[in-house]
């Protein structure tokens, strides 16, 4: 830091170690206010000029270093200068304050970051460029969001000053003057029945309102600027147009059929999705095949002999193709069409924020327009930029189920779910894997725990796991292919005969005409949505991978819920999505399975917590299945029974877990879990017997020892029978 910055810090502390020195917090609040409004208002109107001009300096010290009392400060200048000058003081000096934060916040740290987070201040940049002002205005009439805060945010991108600083007066007038004008109601309480007055009643409901008014009036004016340019059609096809057919637009649609409401779904490939087609129905297939390989292999586990394994690859892939062919039905364009949802076949991009051009997989082209349209693209696996991967014709979850020889020697790169789990399916069928993770640990987003349990079984189960590994070129050499890694600064060779790519997906947006609606995509691929799910127009919505954050299909339910609904009925209510309770399970063997937070994220976020946990080779019915590897880790605030999180690392886990899951989303603790009757024996017993380790802990020592000796002195001395 540069010495101009450090003086600048300096002088900020020393303001603010003065100002609580002198108690400023104190003297900026209410009960002062109304304590010396007599005296301060005789000598006001003595030397209005100085007053007015002093308190405007104040005003601007407090507002530039975002010190506590803004308020009350408003409320002051309209109880001792009156409506006109209180709102021209106030006006004028918080818009010098908010100019001067905004400016010492760009001094200080828009340099700092713009180095180090170049593309993304790059692209909040180009979006301020475009749409600041509107924003900013937004902000500052609804005073929801702390001034303090907007000061310092926007300072750090590239608006102008100027700009700032006009909006930011033009904006804050409506509430300067609402706050203003109940400080001139404040100053004229002179007994209790002013209290009661008309202008007081009415000065304070306008305060309360403003807040609701000023929020209409940025509704309003945000539909009236988004779709300006646009001509809404007169009349519309349909009520829900939905693009794409995996779990997303399948639930969309289905939600809007149900409540009989015209809806068409367009998708250019299968019904069904990913899920369906190439993600969780696959590759569960997969992983039960591979299960009972394992089976098969360690069956002397069971009192039995083990036997070596003997099958055709290409046997094991057509019955997984037996099963997408099983579950098809449930997804199909037949099925959904007798729901009353229209099918197309076809690729759609947008017109217009309510019309749609389809261009038919038949060859014509249909346009198509609707009140609200749902995007459900899905996404794609995503390809790292590696020198040499294309030419491997690298295999990816999506073009995996086509395989029929399996590969003898498997490169998987990637230590997240997908990646995981097709490892462990591929080393219990036979195939020599090697799986790159280029972070330090496998399932990063589990704790250290959970994460070192299954490479300690992926270990025994022989895949060879390489942590701290990037991948940085693939080659050809001799006929063989060959991967190269960096691993702290080593070149690490690694010959393989096909590799996995599991790295992450992509969201589908190619050819989607989101450009055409002024439709930004993240750094991520993902569209930006709002907590109702809507995108930049409040009747355009996205839910499921297109959308993010999570890339599950009961999240892509979850979503589209919210958007088929607010696409429907939000003219008269809109939900905000809810992901609060939000349960996920990694299909390996122990499988992983996850409820809130977990140990690493309350310690980021800073959340008080304690740890009850109960080993799974304590269950009978995991002794009796010898399936005693694992354990349940919950994690509640100090003393209390509620749950922050659940995990649940082991067979069923996924089964397990949805105990714990109810509990959260309806405010149970584990002491209802452990009041439940759980039929003996089975799996989810653990849950019972996780929230009775709970109850140990928490066990009253000091009524406990007061009810031995009450039971001893039931039995009488040198344990004979009291005659009570």
């Amino acid at each position: 830091m540069n010495r101009n910055k450090l003086i600048l810090l300096a002088a900020i502390a020393l303001v603010v170690a003065v100002f609580i020195a002198l108690d400023g917090h104190k003297v900026l609040t209410l009960e002062n206010l109304q304590a010396h409004q007599t005296s301060v208002a005789a000598w006001i109107e003595q030397n209005l000029l100085v007053a007015v001009t002093g308190y405007a300096a104040l005003y601007v010290v407090v507002t530039a270093l975002s010190l506590p009392g803004a308020t009350i400060m408003t409320l002051a200048g309209g109880a001792f200068f009156g409506n006109f000058y209180g709102l021209v003081a106030v006006s004028i000096a918080s818009t010098i304050g908010a100019s001067l934060a905004f400016l010492v916040a760009r001094f200080l740290l828009r340099d700092t970051l713009r180095d180090k987070y170049r593309d993304t201040i790059a692209r909040i940049d180009r979006g301020i460029e475009k749409d600041g002002a509107f924003y900013l205005a937004t902000l500052r009439l609804v005073p929801v969001f702390p001034f303090f805060l907007i000061n310092l945010a926007l300072g750090l991108t590239s608006m102008k000053l100027r700009t700032y600083a006009l909006v930011s007066w033009v904006a804050m007038l409506p509430g300067t003057f609402v706050f203003v004008n109940a400080g001139t109601q404040l100053g004229q309480i002179q007994s209790t029945s002013d209290i009661v007055s008309a202008d007081l009643l009415l000065s304070f409901a306008l305060l309360g309102l403003f807040p609701l008014i000023a929020k209409f009036v940025v509704g309003f004016l945000r539909r009236r600027r988004v779709y300006a340019g646009w001509q809404k059609p007169a009349h519309f096809d349909y009520n829900l147009l939905v693009i794409g057919g995996g779990s997303a637009g399948l639930v969309s649609a289905y939600i809007a059929a149900a409540v009989k409401a015209k809806v068409a779904l367009i998708e250019k490939d299968k019904m069904g999705g990913d899920c369906l087609n190439t993600g969780c129905v696959p590759s569960k297939a997969l992983i039960r095949s591979a299960k009972a390989a394992d089976t098969l292999r360690h069956a002397n586990r069971y009192g039995l002999e083990s036997v070596p394994v003997k099958g055709s690859f290409k046997t094991i892939m057509e019955r997984v193709q037996s099963v997408i062919r099983k579950v098809e039905p449930h997804d199909s364009p037949e099925r959904y069409e007798q729901l009353g949802v229209e099918c197309i076949a076809g690729e759609a991009s947008f017109v217009s924020p309510w019309e749609i051009q389809v261009r038919l997989n038949d060859g014509g082209t249909q346009r198509l327009t609707a009140r609200s349209i749902v995007v459900a693209t899905g996404g794609k696996p995503a390809l790292p930029p590696i020198p040499g991967l294309e030419d491997m014709q690298p295999l990816t979850s999506e073009n995996l189920w086509q395989l029929e020889e399996q590969p003898q020697r498997l490169l998987v790169l990637g230590g997240g779910p997908i990646g995981s789990e097709l490892a462990h399916a591929f080393a219990r069928l036979g195939s020599q894997v090697t799986q790159v993770e280029r972070g330090e640990c496998l399932l990063a987003k589990e704790d250290t725990d959970v994460s070192a349990l299954i490479l300690q079984q992926f270990e025994a189960d022989g895949i060879d796991v390489r942590l701290n590994h990037e991948a940085t070129e693939f080659r050809v050499e001799e006929g063989e292919k060959v991967a190269y890694c960096d691993h702290n600064g080593t070149q690490v060779r690694i010959p393989f005969d096909e590799v996995l790519v599991a790295v992450g997906r992509a969201a589908n947006t190619e050819n989607l005409g989101l450009d055409e609606i002024g439709v930004e995509t993240l750094p991520n691929g993902t569209v930006p949505v709002e907590a109702d799910m809507s995108l930049r127009y409040p009747n355009v919505f996205a839910c499921g991978d297109v959308a993010g954050p999570y890339q599950f299909t009961h999240a892509a339910a979850h979503q589209a819920w919210y958007a088929a609904v607010n696409g429907l009925f939000g003219q008269f209510r809109r939900f905000r999505v809810d992901y609060r309770v939000m349960p996920w399970v990694t299909f390996t063997s122990p499988e992983v399975a996850r409820v809130g937070l977990s140990e690493t994220e309350a310690k980021e976020q800073g959340i008080a917590y304690e740890v009850t946990r109960y080993g799974l080779d304590d269950l009978d019915r995991a002794i009796t299945e010898s399936e005693g590897q694992g354990f349940i880790k919950v994690l509640t605030p100090p003393g209390k029974d509620r749950i922050l999180g659940a995990v649940v690392v082991g067979a069923h886990a996924g089964e397990i877990l949805a105990e714990f899951t109810l509990a959260m989303k309806h405010g149970l603790g584990l002491n209802k879990i452990l009041g439940t009757i759980h039929p003996y024996p089975t799996w989810n017993e653990s849950a019972k017997f996780a929230a009775g380790e709970w109850k140990k802990a928490h066990a009253p020592g000091t009524v406990l020892k007061l009810l031995e000796k009450f039971h001893g002195w039931r039995r009488g001395k040198n344990g004979m029978p009291n005659s009570g």
